[in-house]
């Protein structure tokens, strides 16, 4: 969601593989009752979420920090 009228749909990523390798693509809505319906799941979507700051992070299971630095080997093709 950009604002009350626009909302961007779509697999495209602020990274360099989305940019220059992957086949992205982003569907521009301008239409208000879209814009407020998608609001609306995302509020929903937040009420169910956790929320997280750094110490919090820092305590996360020792498991997800061996899958961040195994996945850190494939950065470039992530």
């Amino acid at each position: 969601m950009v604002d009350d009228l626009w909302v961007s749909v779509g697999s495209t990523n602020f990274d360099n593989r989305s940019f220059r390798l992957n086949d992205e693509a982003n569907l521009n809505v301008y239409d208000r009752a879209f814009a407020q319906r998608q609001n609306a799941i995302f509020d929903d979507d937040l009420q169910h979420a956790k929320a997280y700051d750094y110490a919090r992070w820092e305590r996360r299971p020792w498991t997800e920090k061996l899958a961040e630095h195994g996945a850190a080997l494939l950065r470039s093709q992530l």
